[in-house]
């Protein structure tokens, strides 16, 4: 079964942790990374860019139209995810928890089955 471990960040939390703190969690992911590839679970990983960065395309009556920033105001944004396939929920769950930014307040991993996919190697 597949599913989309989602990372969720909260610049508020993030930014009340230590360099120290914030370091360890990054370098957190390297270990997972290389847990989940071992274990045969890992099919990617991706970590996405600061909202400022982003941009946001609607089509109205067939113009498209460009806005700075993330579709949603909030303080919560997507931060990147990893995609796994493993045996099942309860699985994805355990693989959730080994996340280092689950053991932080304020943050938080979602976990979603994947329903559909498409493209190379998927």
């Amino acid at each position: 079964m597949k599913f989309l471990l989602i990372m969720h960040m909260n610049p508020a939390a993030w930014e009340g942790l230590t360099e120290d703190e914030q370091k360890a969690i990054m370098d957190g992911h390297d270990g997972f990374i290389a847990a989940i590839t071992g274990s045969g679970e890992m099919i990617s990983t991706q970590a996405l860019g600061d909202p400022a960065t982003s941009a946001v395309v609607r089509v109205r009556d067939g113009v498209p139209a460009v806005t700075d920033g993330p579709f949603a105001e909030g303080k919560e944004y997507l931060a990147g995810f990893y995609l796994v396939d493993c045996e099942s929920r309860e699985r994805a769950l355990e693989l959730a928890a080994m996340i280092p930014d689950a053991a932080v307040e304020g943050l938080g991993v979602e976990v979603r089955p994947v329903m559909f996919s498409a493209g190379p190697d998927l």
